[in-house]
């Protein structure tokens, strides 16, 4: 393992900190909900997500496509405060890293998939400049993970090495990315195992 001191932590939001929030389970309870064809919602998420990710249509302008493109007996509104409030913390992560925050001498960016209405819900309610120093979300940099550019872009805003960071993400696929990139990434399972590599390398850092 490259000995590189470590500058820049780089973490995902959705699975490491809240909820993934508009998940496939999340989609699920609205079909159920709204008495909605879970398939074919699914199946026009699918078409158009991606680009609502990276904020080139609006949350209006998604629900359209995906819900609104018939009548409906119930209001957009009460539809979006449903997608809402499907985002909530995850048990210990989200307040440990708060206050880790204050005396961890880490950079803390965020680096995060995630439509524009959505990533400010997110970061307004729990507080999330509270986390982070910078947040290189999809919607506003119209790049995804796992798209590298995304990656080096982060690491263009840190103005540090691959070898500088260290990445946390939910998913193993986005961790491989950032992997490729040389960038030592972590798959997130559990907040005790990620607490304790942040420790480590915060006394790393220290000695």
């Amino acid at each position: 393992m490259n000995k590189a001191k470590v500058k820049t932590v780089f973490l995902d939001i959705g699975g490491v900190l809240l909820t993934n929030g508009w998940g496939s389970d999340a989609r699920k309870e609205a079909a159920m909900r709204f008495g909605l064809d879970y398939d074919e919602l699914n199946m026009l998420h699918n078409f158009v997500f991606n680009v609502f990710e990276i904020g080139s249509i609006t949350l209006d302008q998604y629900l359209d496509t995906i819900v609104f493109h018939t009548s409906r007996p119930f209001t957009k509104e009460a539809f979006k405060d449903f997608l809402f409030k499907c985002s909530q913390p995850l048990p210990e992560m989200l307040s440990w890293l708060k206050a880790w925050k204050k005396h961890c001498g880490l950079r803390i960016i965020a680096v995060n998939n995630e439509g524009k209405e959505l990533n400010d819900y997110r970061v307004a309610t729990f507080g999330l400049h509270d986390c982070f120093d910078a947040f290189v979300s999809s919607c506003e940099v119209q790049l995804r993970k796992p798209d590298p550019r995304i990656f080096q872009l982060a690491m263009g805003i840190a103005m540090t090495t691959p070898e500088q960071c260290i990445y946390f993400d939910d998913r193993p696929m986005l961790v491989r990315a950032a992997q490729q990139l040389h960038i030592r990434a972590y798959h997130h399972t559990d907040f005790a195992t990620t607490r304790d590599i942040l420790e480590q390398f915060k006394q790393e850092n220290n000695a």
